[in-house]
This record gives structure tokens, C-alpha cells and sequence, in this order.
């Protein structure tokens, strides 16, 4: 009877699996609550730049010299500066510069430091020297010269600085990805791709690309805060986004410190929004590093507490007791 209940018993569903992303999601807020706090400031950052033109009250260069200097108030919730433009209208759409700079420069640096890493951690040599000496060249000069310089040459501007920035994160990052490189062409897979002819450029599409992606995703998301913060302070210094369009390092700048002590929130709105911003992608950039990272997962990885109460539950990883005698 046993027999036949057991036969005629439903089969136990198996539980379904998640997704990646959804499976990444639930990791990060469970292991992460800096990073998912990190995670909704990025997310913020995001919908308030796209919708900019939306969530604005005035547009940000619309002036009422009427009403200049007025402090926060229920008709202009940050205040307005010395011209009478709404300071929340302008901290919106600097909202959609910042995300504009530090998307795209991104983008560019990532895309140059994977050509100069792939190239020159594959087929080293006297490639690799030649290219690692400029690259240690380049990094010998502190990067805030290097990009006052560059944009003095070519001129200020949106697009001049997400080129300059582009260029010089890309380059510095090289030596990353060039590093992970090294670590994958010696594996089996590479050298049994070589031996059945494979061709370089499939090698590097199909085999080398692939799994450098985790570190390169690393260095995406630890770019964006750091050309942010860039991009701020060549504006700050005159030399970044002209005005009127409104950077948050311009609106810290001129005459956000000349009326810095008879209207502070010219300053401070601008200067409490950067932070925020900053502080929150550096926050959901590690959180992503030690999500995706294998080398800082160690030992059981963050299993470890469900490996464990299995194993107990198993009877299984117990310490043996020496007899007496």
C-alpha cells in the first residue's frame, strides 16, 4: 500500500529560478543596504534627468528680476539667485547635465580602456612595453592638470569635456583590463582556440571579451561618480559646462560664492545635491563590485550561512570526536 500511495503521490514542483537580474536585485538588497540606498539615489539621478523638462517649475534660465534672492518658500521650494532664476529648476536640469557627462564620458573611457587593455594584455611584448610606458606617462601627471590643460586647448564646453574626460579615464583604466586579460589568455579554452586556428579577432570577440565583462561592469559603475565629481569641478574653475547652462559646479561657482553669505542656498543646493550624488553611485558602485567580483566572494561565498545550515541539517561538516583510547 506504501507502494502505491508513493506511485499515485503528485510530483513535488521545483521551485522556480530567478533571472539574473532579478537574482542580482535580491542580492543587493539583502547584502547590500548601502548599495540598494546607493541604487535608488542612481535611479533618482536618473528619472529626475530624463523628465527634467517635466519636473521643473520654470525653466532654468527664466528670470524674475523681481523676485531675486528670495530665500525657500512654498513658490520656490530652493530659493531663487541673484538674477531671480529658480534655484530647484536649475538644480533639475543640472541634474541631466551631470547624468549626460557622466554617462557618456564613461562610456568613451570604457570603450578606450578595453581597446588599449584587450590589445595590449593579449599580445604583449614589445606592444605591451611601448604602450604600458605611455600609460605610466600619462598617470605620472595629476589628472586635474592634465584636463584644465586639454580643455584650455580645445575650449569649454558640454562636449569638449566628455571628450576630455572620456580620454583621460580611458586611458588611466587600461592598465585593468589589461590586467584581466592577462589572467584569461592562459587559460585552456584560449590556448585550444589557438591551436584549432582560430583567428585573433574571434579569440578576442569570443573569448577573451566575454569574460573580462564582470571587471569592466566594475569599472563602469566606479567611472560614472568619479567623471561626476570631474566634470563639477572644471566648472567650478570656469572651464567646464559655460552658463547659462546650469552645472552644479558652475552654480558652486561665481556668483553662487560672491552672494555665498547673504543667500547660502545658492551654494547649498547645488553643493548638498552633488554630494548625494556622488556619495550614492560610489555606494551602488561597490555594492556592484562585491556582487560581481568572484575574487571577494572567498571561501563558501555568500552562501556560506545556507551552506552551513544544510550541511548541519545533513549531518554532514561536523567535527569528529577522538575516542579515548
Amino acid at each position: 500500500m506504501a507502494e502505491i500511495s508513493d506511485a499515485i503521490r503528485p510530483p513535488v514542483a521545483e521551485p522556480k529560478r530567478r533571472g539574473t537580474v532579478a537574482d542580482f536585485i535580491v542580492r543587493l538588497v539583502r547584502e547590500k543596504p548601502l548599495g540598494t540606498v546607493g541604487a535608488v539615489i542612481v535611479l533618482l539621478l536618473l528619472l529626475t534627468g530624463i523628465f527634467a523638462d517635466m519636473l521643473a517649475p520654470y525653466g532654468y534660465n527664466e528670470i524674475h528680476p523681481a523676485e531675486s534672492l528670495l530665500a525657500p518658500s512654498a513658490k520656490y521650494w530652493m530659493g531663487t539667485d541673484n538674477v531671480g532664476r529658480d534655484i530647484l529648476s536649475r538644480v533639475i536640469y543640472g541634474a541631466r547635465i551631470s547624468l549626460i557627462v557622466g554617462l557618456v564620458a564613461t562610456t568613451i573611457s570604457i570603450i578606450i580602456s578595453t581597446v588599449i587593455g584587450i590589445l595590449s594584455g593579449f599580445f604583449g611584448g614589445k606592444f605591451d612595453m611601448v604602450t604600458q610606458r605611455f600609460v605610466d606617462a600619462w598617470m605620472c601627471f595629476p589628472g586635474i592638470v592634465i584636463l584644465i590643460v586639454a580643455v584650455s586647448i580645445i575650449g569649454a564646453g558640454m562636449w569638449q569635456v566628455i571628450i576630455v574626460l572620456g580620454l583621460q579615464y580611458g586611458i588611466a583604466g587600461s592598465r585593468i583590463v589589461r590586467s584581466a586579460v592577462i589572467g584569461i589568455k592562459e587559460n585552456i579554452y584560449v590556448e585550444a582556440a589557438r591551436s584549432i586556428g582560430c583567428s585573433t579577432s574571434r579569440m578576442l570577440v569570443r573569448h577573451i571579451l566575454p569574460n573580462i565583462m564582470p571587471p569592466i561592469i566594475i569599472l563602469f559603475s566606479t567611472r560614472v561618480p568619479a567623471v561626476i565629481l570631474a566634470e563639477a569641478s572644471l566648472s567650478f574653475l570656469g572651464l567646464g559646462i559655460p552658463p547659462p547652462a546650469p552645472s552644479w559646479g558652475g552654480m558652486l561657482s561665481g556668483q553662487g560664492r560672491s552672494y555665498m553669505l547673504l543667500a547660502p542656498w545658492m551654494a547649498f543646493w547645488p553643493g548638498l545635491c552633488l554630494s548625494i550624488v556622488v556619495y550614492g553611485v560610489n555606494m551602488f558602485g561597490d555594492a556592484v563590485r562585491d556582487l560581481l567580483d568572484p575574487r571577494l566572494r572567498g571561501g563558501l561565498g555568500r552562501y556560506t550561512g545556507v551552506k552551513r545550515k544544510t550541511m548541519r541539517a545533513s549531518g554532514q561538516g561536523q567535527g569528529t570526536r577522538k575516542r579515548p583510547g
